[in-house]
């Protein structure tokens, strides 16, 4: 897999801020944002998401005009680290970069459902995202199935959406949402 940057990275990398401190910012509120969105789903507090980043109210809507601004950017900034995942984990044995990856996969689908749901799929960005996990993860499945891995009767798409049914369910605890992504991933795997 190349070092190629997806096309999310390209939107992420735009948004950023160039000046350090105003970067420092911008990355606190991101992370408080995704932490606020995963307790609360789309309705978390703009309030609760600066207070949590250490900065004020003024300073989130400067970087984030638009409660859709700053919901576009997270969702944007987590596909990005899902494709960078990708290319981290490229150089592992097939079999275990792909479950690497979909385990970070699973982590993602928590920030992506309250981000879809304030952002009703009317998002341009959704299909740039799209276009950039497939091209980041698809090579993954490719790759396993090729080595014999992976079952070659279905593609990424339907991967994709078996963990994100899996990732719908509520859970006790993210060792239980492990341990079922593990039951159904033995269902993908060939070789052992």
């Amino acid at each position: 897999m190349t070092a190629t940057p997806f096309p999310v990275s390209e939107i992420v990398a735009a948004r950023r801020p160039h000046r350090k401190d105003a970067a420092r910012n911008y990355d606190a509120l991101l992370d408080a944002a995704r932490e606020a969105f995963a307790e609360h789903g789309a309705d978390a507090s703009l309030e609760d998401i600066a207070r949590r980043a250490g900065v004020g109210i003024g300073t989130l809507y400067r970087n984030f005009p638009t409660r859709r601004d700053l919901f576009e950017t997270v969702y944007a900034d987590e596909v990005a680290a899902l494709c960078g995942a990708a290319l981290e984990l490229a150089d592992r044995e097939p079999w275990e970069a792909l479950t690497a990856w979909l385990e970070r996969f699973a982590g993602y689908m928590v920030t992506k459902r309250a981000v879809r749901e304030a952002l009703n799929g009317e998002s341009d960005i959704f299909q740039t995202c799209r276009e950039s996990m497939y091209a980041a993860g698809g090579p993954l499945l490719e790759r396993a199935q090729r080595v014999g891995a992976a079952r070659t009767d279905m593609d990424f798409g339907d991967l994709l959406r078996l963990v994100a049914g899996i990732t719908a369910t509520n859970f006790e605890d993210a060792a239980q949402r492990d341990r079922v992504l593990s039951i159904a991933l033995d269902g993908v795997r060939t070789g052992r």
